[in-house]
C-alpha cells in the first residue's frame, strides 16, 4: 500500500515540474545530447519551427576595443573590411553582419599599454576553429595595419544559440 501514495506523488511532481522545465529551458538545456533533429522536432511541436525567422542565417557580430586611434576615416574603412572578412570566413550573408569599432581605449595587456586589441565575435553556428582561425588572421592584419601587433589581439568566439540572439523584435528561433 506505501507504493501508491510515492507513485502518486511522483506523478504529480513530473505533471507539474516537466511543463516548467520545457516553459523556461531550450530544447538543446533540456537534451543535450540529442542533437539538432530532436531539438527540430521539439521546436516544430511547439510550432515555431514554422517561423520564417528560424532559417535566416543569423547574427554574426563583432565588437572590437582597440587602444589604437584610428580617426574616422580609418573607421569607416575598418568597418567596411571586417564586415567583408567576418561574412567571407564564416559563410554569412553581409546584410547580417554588424561591425562596432571602439578606438582610443585605455587598456592593458601583457602588463604594458603599448597597442593592443579585445575583440568578441558572436555568431549564430559558423563558430568552428577553420573559421575562427581565418578570422584571427583578418582582422589581426587590419589591425596590424593600424600599429597593433598580432601577438596583442585577442579574439574570443561565441556560438550564440537562436533564442538567444534578438533582431527585429524576436529571437532567431521564433
Amino acid at each position: 500500500r506505501p507504493v501508491l501514495p510515492v507513485m502518486y506523488s511522483l506523478a504529480v511532481t513530473l505533471l507539474l515540474v516537466l511543463p516548467l522545465a520545457l516553459a523556461f529551458s531550450s530544447p538543446s538545456t533540456l537534451l543535450p545530447r540529442a542533437g539538432k533533429r530532436t531539438e527540430g522536432a521539439l521546436l516544430a511541436l511547439a510550432g515555431v519551427a514554422d517561423d520564417p525567422i528560424c532559417k535566416l542565417p543569423g547574427d554574426p557580430s563583432l565588437v572590437v576595443h582597440t587602444s589604437a586611434v584610428l580617426g574616422e576615416e580609418a573607421k569607416h574603412a575598418f568597418l567596411t573590411a571586417a564586415s567583408k572578412a567576418v561574412a567571407a570566413c564564416l559563410s554569412k550573408p553581409e546584410s547580417y553582419v554588424a561591425v562596432c569599432i571602439v578606438d582610443g581605449v585605455t587598456m592593458s595587456f601583457g602588463g604594458t599599454t603599448d597597442p593592443a586589441a579585445l575583440a568578441c565575435l558572436y555568431s549564430i553556428g559558423s563558430v568552428n576553429q577553420p573559421n575562427n582561425a581565418a578570422l584571427t588572421k583578418e582582422i589581426s592584419a587590419l589591425l596590424g595595419a593600424h600599429g597593433v601587433p598580432d601577438n596583442r589581439i585577442y579574439i574570443n568566439f561565441f556560438d550564440v544559440p537562436r533564442e538567444n540572439c534578438g533582431w527585429s523584435s524576436r529571437t532567431f528561433a521564433g
